[in-house]
């Protein structure tokens, strides 16, 4: 696999453990020096891999989906690479609100001992919308189960 496909699905199992609430998946994309500013979406700054894992886990969210759409990644090196995603997110919490977000992440990566991460992310929004229809189902952290693990789709079919 080369590397911009190798950055792709890194960021692929990054929104799939975010969903499925699979936190150590979701930390094991983070280099462990990590930064994560969410500075710009109202929220934080984050420094190092289990202090966003922390925060992560800690969000009162009952259900989320998150798609990240039309990647820009630029290789600037051997062992790194910048890249914007575009995003589409939406989040049921715990109190009942909602919220449905269009943005984009600002990213970097490094590779170390042959794996991808990602080292910096800072997340924007263009519109968040806060009114919301009540979904026709909502999965929950029960229904998303089947979503964790390294390779899942392997997993169910086996």
């Amino acid at each position: 696999m080369d590397d911009l496909e190798a950055i792709k699905r890194l960021k692929a199992r990054y929104f799939r453990a975010l969903d499925s609430k699979d936190w150590d998946a979701y930390a094991g994309v983070f280099a462990e020096d990590c930064i994560v500013d969410l500075t710009l979406a109202g929220g934080g700054k984050y420094h190092g891999r289990n202090a966003f894992r922390a925060y992560g886990s800690s969000l009162k969210i009952v259900q989320s989906v998150h798609h990240g759409h039309m990647p820009e990644i630029d290789l600037t090196g051997p062992d790194s690479a910048a890249g914007l995603w575009g995003l589409g997110d939406y989040n049921i919490w715990e109190d009942g609100t909602q919220n449905h977000g269009w943005g984009h992440y600002l990213e970097t990566y490094v590779k170390r001992d042959g794996r991808w991460y990602i080292k910096t992310m800072a997340l924007s929004y263009l519109r968040v919308e806060t009114i919301c229809t009540q979904p026709a189902l909502i999965a929950g952290k029960d229904g998303t189960a089947h979503l964790r693990g390294d390779n899942p789709a392997a997993a169910y079919w086996s």
